[in-house]
């Protein structure tokens, strides 16, 4: 029999809480003396002495000993303080240097930047952009000065040397003839059936339809008549006015004085003009042997006339290594250097324009012009004014081009400071006090712009 509990039972027992044990403290690191970590300071001191050198040796003693130099004459024997700076912009040739650089700041860098666009754009709009992209960027591959010999050859003015003029005159060819007789002229005596009239060469006497009229003429060159063909006397139809224009000349003598002689060379190309009361009624051009036919032409008398545009002298290029053009002709040059540069930094900011902002606008209806104008450009200003800063300090010491491209004789009116600074140093002038002040006033014209360019570097890295 098992006893019974009366009452309540008994609670569980009730486990007594233990407290948790605090977590240890890391022990604090012992105080570091500074400089202990890594090689000390001093001895990045050695790894800068190198490049301070080199830097102080190539280009902080040439600008001190120029600024020095500068302040003394020709020989160095003698102070002149600021004689060498005045001489700069007193002297005619020198302020030739300084006006076709500011030609050259005020075009180059602007159409630099202005071409370098246009060819970053249509790398994004053609298929072949990396094809184009080589292409235009190969002239960076060669030396300035091999880019001179180039372009001294394709500015040539012979067209058959010259790529310039060689396709200039393929154009024109094909608009009009180059042919001319500058020095065609008829005799000076009163048999010759024509005379001169105003640069043009009109007969003498009246004729009228179903005549023959001759028109004879001297002084074209033998080389000129090396492929011409035969003349031949004209033989009018009914109601034509022929005639025969040609060179009465007969090589070794003989042969009759105005008449078409066995040997005698035709004028082919030739325009002949029939005129009546100042007027002109009919026009024709020779043939190969000279001869020509007026058709049309009413009952009465005519004067034949070869108008003074037949006694031009051929067109042969045009002279883009004379005076006038050397300078713009240079700058082409340099353009076709440097678009490469520019179109990469362009086109590397391009890729960095997000989209969205591009295609929002187009949403919105905006034109492709207006798109490029008031999104693409103000986003891109940042490159673009690296672009041109960086072009305005290459076209400042611009020498290389100018040296190469401007033949002796027009030097003097394709100047720069570059080689102007060169050339009374070095290249005969023997004034290097001249030269000294040169190299330190086109310092000080880079210097700004290299300024600006660091502080943009600075600002951008920030």
């Amino acid at each position: 029999m098992t006893d019974r509990l009366d009452g309540p039972p008994a609670p569980p027992p009730v486990s007594q809480a233990v407290p948790e044990a605090a977590p240890e403290k890391a022990p604090e690191p012992a105080p570091v003396k500074a400089g202990s970590l890594g090689p000390p300071a001093r001895l990045a001191i050695w790894f800068l002495l190198p490049g301070v050198l080199l830097l102080g040796a190539m280009v902080i003693y040439p600008i001190i000993y120029s600024i020095f130099r500068s302040f003394y004459d020709s020989n160095g024997n003698t102070f002149v303080g600021v004689e060498n700076y005045a001489t700069i912009f007193n002297d005619s040739s020198t302020l030739t240097t300084i006006r076709n650089n500011l030609i050259w700041v005020a075009v180059a860098p602007a159409l630099v930047t202005a071409v370098g666009l246009v060819f970053a754009v249509l790398t994004e709009r053609i298929r072949w952009a990396t094809a184009f992209k080589l292409i235009v960027f190969m002239p960076m591959a060669v030396s300035l000065m091999a880019s001179g010999v180039i372009f001294r050859l394709v500015y040539e003015q012979a067209p058959d040397r010259g790529v310039a003029n060689a396709i200039i005159t393929s154009v024109t060819d094909v608009f009009g003839s180059s042919d001319g007789y500058p020095d065609a002229r008829p005799r000076e005596n009163d048999r010759s059936p024509v005379a001169g009239q105003q640069g043009a060469v009109v007969t003498k006497q009246p004729a009228g339809p179903g005549k023959a009229v001759l028109l004879p003429l001297v002084g074209v060159k033998p080389e000129t008549l090396a492929s011409a063909a035969t003349a031949k006397a004209p033989q009018p139809g009914p109601g034509e006015l022929a005639g025969t224009v040609w060179v009465d000349f007969t090589q070794g003598g003989g042969g009759a004085v105005n008449q078409v002689d066995p040997t005698e060379k035709g004028l082919t190309g030739v325009t002949v003009e029939a005129v009546q009361n100042g007027a002109v009624k009919a026009t024709a051009t020779t043939e190969a042997d000279g001869t020509f036919r007026l058709t049309g032409l009413a009952p009465g008398d005519y004067l034949v006339r070869l108008p003074e545009s037949n006694f031009h002298a051929a067109f042969n290029g045009i002279a883009w290594l004379g005076p006038a053009l050397i300078t713009p002709a240079i700058i082409g040059a340099f353009i076709w250097v440097w678009a490469g540069f520019s179109m990469v930094l362009i086109a590397a900011g391009l890729s960095a324009i997000p989209r969205d902002a591009l295609e929002a606008a187009r949403i919105d209806g905006a034109t492709e012009w207006q798109v490029f104008r008031k999104i693409t450009i103000p986003l891109l200003a940042p490159v673009l004014l690296v672009v041109f800063v960086t072009m305005i300090i290459n076209t400042l010491k611009v020498f290389d081009l100018v040296f190469v491209i401007a033949p002796g004789s027009v030097q003097p009116q394709a100047n720069v400071i570059a080689l102007e600074m060169w050339r009374v140093s070095f290249g005969g002038g023997g004034n290097q006090g001249l030269g000294s002040a040169l190299s330190i006033f086109l310092l000080i014209l880079v210097l700004p712009f290299m300024i600006i360019n660091i502080r943009r570097f600075r600002r951008d890295n920030q």
